[in-house]
């Protein structure tokens, strides 16, 4: 049996009382494999003020080639990541499956669908679909992306990037509070990738996420792959990035690999995660003393073991060890047109269906 980790004693999740968890535990025991056990309990201040939102440890996300794989063995997995809109609108098997396994394990909802930087209202029904599937899964927080998906009702199935100025900061600012209104729970907002800059921005983007965190009063999900991603593409410092942000906000990670076509990266999920990307996640975990970390993989996806020793990689930069680790799966070469390259996005809402 893993060791019990001492956070989960003396942090207590505000939200449980919203989730109807008893107990500090939850009712579920919480576990970390990813936490170094003399670093547990320290911190207490800055994990106090992630909105009430204790550190779970290494996860990954729940996708459905590993359903069966995770009913029969019950794998030493912190926590999972599901994607929202996979589960708001579907029962038969995808639901029960998920049903168990948010029975045995922890939970986190993460949408690509929110649309937060639209100009169209905000979707109410969608949102109260949200409501409801984080209320039935116990979800110990909901995010989604700060972008836009689509305008006029329709949905591009893209994670669309916003200028960064004063009029777009109190648009997004004052939808978040209308979220989470609704919701009954803090939202986090993950810091997309993104390949164009706008001529109307006024400020960067962590500024503008600082701002956006502060006065809506809204969590971080950093993206550490995102942040290289977009410093590559947009030639900006991404260690200035990372110790930019407000460290006390940042709720979670993401860790992911992704395609680099030559003089620009595309964000695929699709492989290891790079040594630079791991630098800047050390960095990352220094600053914030470590929040809840998770590999998303999302196009040729490994054997669920080798998914887990890929997350489970990140001990290495928090104090910990890892005694072996399976050889890297051989990817495709990519076409130089780029017409191979899967995106994030494409293995989302048919991964269902």
């Amino acid at each position: 049996m893993r060791p019990k980790c001492s956070r989960a004693d003396t942090v207590v999740n505000p939200l449980k009382k919203l989730m109807n968890i008893p107990g500090t535990g939850g009712a579920r025991d919480i576990f970390h494999t990813g936490c170094p056990q003399d670093f547990c309990g320290q911190n207490a201040g800055m994990i106090a003020r992630r909105l009430g939102h204790e550190n779970l440890g290494l996860g990954v996300g729940l996708r459905t080639v590993h359903f069966s794989h995770i009913l029969k063995n019950n794998p030493p997995v912190d926590w999972f990541e599901i994607i929202s809109e996979n589960f708001m609108d579907s029962r038969g098997r995808p639901r029960y499956v998920l049903d168990q396994i948010a029975e045995r394990y922890q939970i986190v909802m993460h949408g690509v669908s929110l649309s937060i930087g639209s100009t169209d209202p905000l979707n109410r029904e969608y949102l109260q679909k949200l409501k409801q599937l984080a209320d039935e899964v116990n979800a110990f927080w909901v995010s989604d992306h700060l972008c836009w998906t689509g305008v006029a009702t329709r949905n591009s199935h893209d994670l669309l990037p916003v200028p960064f100025n004063e009029d777009t900061l109190r648009h997004v600012v004052s939808r978040i509070r209308i979220v989470q209104d609704i919701l009954e729970r803090p939202l986090v907002l993950e810091n997309p990738s993104s390949y164009v800059t706008f001529a109307a921005s006024t400020m960067s983007e962590w500024e503008f996420i600082t701002r956006m965190a502060a006065e809506a009063d809204c969590g971080i999900l950093l993206d550490v792959n995102n942040v290289y991603v977009s410093s590559v593409n947009h030639d900006f410092d991404p260690e200035h990035y990372i110790r930019s942000v407000p460290h006390e906000r940042v709720v979670q990670f993401h860790l992911a690999g992704h395609t680099n076509m030559g003089n620009y990266c595309i964000d695929t999920h699709d492989g290891r995660v790079i040594d630079p990307v791991w630098k800047l996640y050390q960095l990352a975990h220094e600053l914030t003393g470590g929040v809840s970390t998770l590999l998303e993989w999302d196009a040729r996806i490994p054997p669920f073991e080798e998914l887990h020793a890929e997350v489970l990689q990140a001990r290495h930069h928090m104090g910990g060890q890892l005694d072996h680790l399976p050889p890297p799966v051989a990817a495709p070469d990519t076409p130089a047109d780029g017409s191979a390259v899967p995106h994030p996005l494409h293995y989302v809402l048919p991964d269902v269906r």
